[in-house]
């Protein structure tokens, strides 16, 4: 069965149905993993959903930022939308209790164990080994599940921004759900900046991306992740990077997780937003 991954596709549901055609996608054999934010910004959120979660076990995806804003105006409808979002027509939408119900199940990390691959939306800290990121986000997908409403009320802040033991519960799950879901740079300490969002030849000291960092604690396995659109497709050692800026003009990109020699599949997306865009 082929793997492919598939980076941010925002609710740019064109080229998603243009990509799986030039997969020759198939339900029968291929699996498709998602790196998160499969809605908002783009024009068909609500076609994206419904897509995805039709294709069952065939398709998995982490949950991104923009996968938990949505969520928390379905828990919340006195949220208001933020310029820029797209999201009202699923909020409108008759099967939105379903949807959201799915979307509230997906997970906010995904281990292969077998074929050490690690799939998150943004990113880890670099003292975060495999086992105690997949802890926290087991932990912090459950407190989400128990108590939505609450939890996404409470799940917006930069603070704390830095991991240490003996946070309180509050804090640990923001700052978790932070690092798998918003991350692009922090220090050697840990100490992220989630205000960054230039490509890394544009940032000063002490920060660099997450993944750069000398001993990251991660890097036995091969971290797939998406959501920095400056910084594009990167492919190197144990590292799959998938955001290519679909939703401002750039491209949706899928790689065949089992092919390593084999060159990354892309569809040229029309413009919906501006570069650098969360």
């Amino acid at each position: 069965m082929p793997r492919y991954a598939i980076g941010d596709v925002q609710g740019c549901v064109a080229p998603l149905r243009q990509l799986l055609r030039v997969l020759r996608f198939s339900a029968d054999r291929d699996e498709l993993i998602f790196a998160g934010d499969l809605v908002n910004r783009g024009p068909d959120s609500l076609a994206v959903l419904r897509e995805v979660r039709a294709l069952g076990d065939n398709a998995r995806t982490v949950l991104g930022n923009h996968d938990l804003h949505l969520l928390a105006h379905h828990f919340d409808p006195s949220r208001p939308l933020r310029p820029g979002d797209t999201l009202q027509e699923v909020l409108d939408a008759p099967d939105r209790e379903q949807l959201m119900e799915w979307l509230l199940s997906r997970p906010l990390l995904i281990l292969d164990r077998a074929r050490k691959d690690l799939f998150v939306h943004a990113g880890l800290v670099p003292q975060w080994t495999v086992p105690q990121a997949q802890a926290l986000a087991a932990e912090t997908e459950c407190a989400l599940r128990a108590t939505p409403r609450e939890f996404l009320a409470r799940m917006y802040g930069n603070q704390p921004d830095r991991w240490r033991d003996g946070l309180n519960p509050a804090d640990r799950e923001r700052f978790t759900i932070n690092v798998l879901t918003r991350l692009r740079y922090c220090s050697a300490d840990g100490t992220v900046n989630l205000k960054l969002k230039e490509a890394p030849d544009r940032t000063p000291a002490p920060w660099l991306p997450w993944f750069a960092h000398a001993g990251r604690a991660s890097a036995a396995v091969r971290v797939v992740f998406g959501h920095w659109s400056t910084l594009g497709l990167v492919r190197k050692k144990n590292l799959l990077g998938l955001d290519t800026g679909c939703v401002w003009g750039g491209a949706l990109t899928a790689v065949n997780l089992d092919d390593p020699e084999a060159p990354p599949t892309q569809v040229a997306c029309a413009a919906c937003q501006q570069p650098g865009a969360d």
